[in-house]
């Protein structure tokens, strides 16, 4: 599957960026982009760590109440939700997220990011939007302009939120929480994208059905009985059953997990002992485990909790110093489901809009998304989350399309080719919402 997504993102770069043909949503998108690239510029020189999205939040919900919006700030804690409501039809929701991360931004840009943040844990960092939803934002408001100065051309209620927190997955539900469903008009239709590191700037990419992971955090402590490194017998290592214990971790993805389900159990951190000749009494082991159907999710968490016990008997542990396993439900991102006939519709409407060599059928990724969130609090919501190519042409192109050769999400370097992701992605974001609003009419 990575070998022909790889493939058929070459052959982009036989052709042209500009959209298959040309219309008055692209023209009008041509013309904004010299706004859209300062308010960009902008929102990459200033990103906010997570729930911390002040000054983020205040600059675009100023944009939306410019624009006719009815703007209610503060929702889930730094949230924004406008609301446009165009006669009766479908209630089509918009999202974008706001926050960025706790990374130095080595870009080098003009524009890089200089600001500097504290996290909850204390911790002060360089903040940068190396995940690119900076990209999201502009997208956002490029999209609001062009509903808004159309609407003579749909009927139907438009909500277009902000959303904070997705890196640390808490924006989402802190903004259900929070009465997105109950206190603005529920949503028929879900809508984001998200730029891709992985596809060249201006190719659309999407997955029909699972497009995103279930992401879980597990916490091993492993205890023991320490002592001098010189007498072993008298001691119970708990570095040696930690060892155990990852070694037979893998086997609940090559053993037990069927095949065709994927999975991932990762160890990332490994933490025992401060000094050569002694021996701890404790081990810490943190795991990434990753998973699409609640099913295999299951099979992942009990298994390692099995294994976990099974290890530490097997080791002559007893009772009273048998390992805890914490699964972070707080940390827990469900899986992203894009529904069949809203995904369906759209990308046969992106492809009209863009031609068949800029959309793109992408496997689904083992990475994680709380946009999951919107549809399981009710699934009678249709859901879609896209991909929008962000590697300039250039880069893409002298790596030879293979995408481990660049920089990736979350990396230092990210730097997304903005003017062709932010107006292909403004495009595309204004053509599934008219499609869905369109096609009830």
């Amino acid at each position: 599957m990575r070998s022909q997504l790889l493939a058929a993102a070459l052959l982009c770069l036989m052709t042209t960026a500009a959209p298959a043909h040309a219309d008055a949503l692209s023209d009008a998108v041509a013309k904004d982009m010299p706004s859209l690239i300062t308010l960009y510029q902008d929102l990459h020189a200033h990103p906010e760590l997570s729930m911390q999205e002040t000054r983020t939040a205040a600059k675009l919900a100023a944009e939306a109440k410019k624009l006719g919006f009815k703007v209610t700030e503060g929702v889930g804690k730094t949230g924004v939700v406008a609301v446009m409501e165009n006669g009766p039809g479908p209630v089509v929701m918009l999202r974008a997220d706001m926050d960025g991360l706790p990374v130095e931004e080595q870009t080098g840009l003009p524009y890089a990011s200089k600001e500097r943040g504290t996290s909850r844990a204390g911790v002060e960092t360089g903040v940068m939007h190396a995940c690119g939803h900076d990209t999201h934002m502009t997208a956002w408001v490029g999209a609001a302009r062009r509903l808004a100065a159309t609407k003579d051309q749909w009927s139907g209620t438009l909500v277009m939120i902000l959303q904070p927190g997705e890196e640390t997955s808490e924006g989402a539900k802190a903004m259900l929480e929070d009465g997105l469903y109950t206190r603005f008009p529920k949503p028929s239709h879900v809508i984001a994208f998200h730029d891709a590191a992985a596809l060249p700037a201006g190719v659309v990419g999407y997955s029909n059905g699972y497009a995103l992971a279930n992401v879980d955090s597990v916490d091993i402590t492993v205890k023991g009985v320490g002592g001098h490194g010189a007498y072993p017998h008298t001691t119970k290592d708990p570095i040696v059953l930690a060892s155990r214990i990852v070694g037979a971790l893998q086997t609940l993805v090559s053993r037990e997990n069927d095949p065709q389900s994927p999975a991932v159990v990762t160890v990332g951190s490994f933490h025992a002992g401060a000094k050569h000749n002694i021996i701890s009494d404790e081990a810490q082991l943190l795991l990434t485990v990753r998973s699409y159907s609640d099913e295999t999710r299951r099979l992942l968490l009990d298994g390692i909790e099995r294994i976990v016990r099974g290890e530490a008997i097997a080791a002559g542990m007893p009772e009273d110093r048998m390992p805890v396993v914490t699964i972070r439900e707080k940390e827990y991102t469900p899986a992203v489901f894009n529904t069949e006939a809203l995904t369906t519709n759209t990308a046969k409407l992106l492809t009209e809009r863009f031609g068949p060599e800029r959309v793109i059928a992408t496997p689904a990724v083992m990475g994680g998304e709380d946009f999951s969130r919107y549809y399981l609090a009710d699934k009678s919501i249709q859901s879609l989350i896209f991909w929008v190519g962000g590697v300039p042409q250039d880069k893409w192109k002298a790596a030879g399309g293979d995408a481990s050769k660049l920089p990736s999400l979350h990396s230092p370097f990210w730097a997304p080719d903005p003017e062709p992701t932010i107006s292909t992605a403004t495009e595309a974001m204004v053509t599934a919402a008219m499609g869905v609003f369109n096609r009830a009419s």
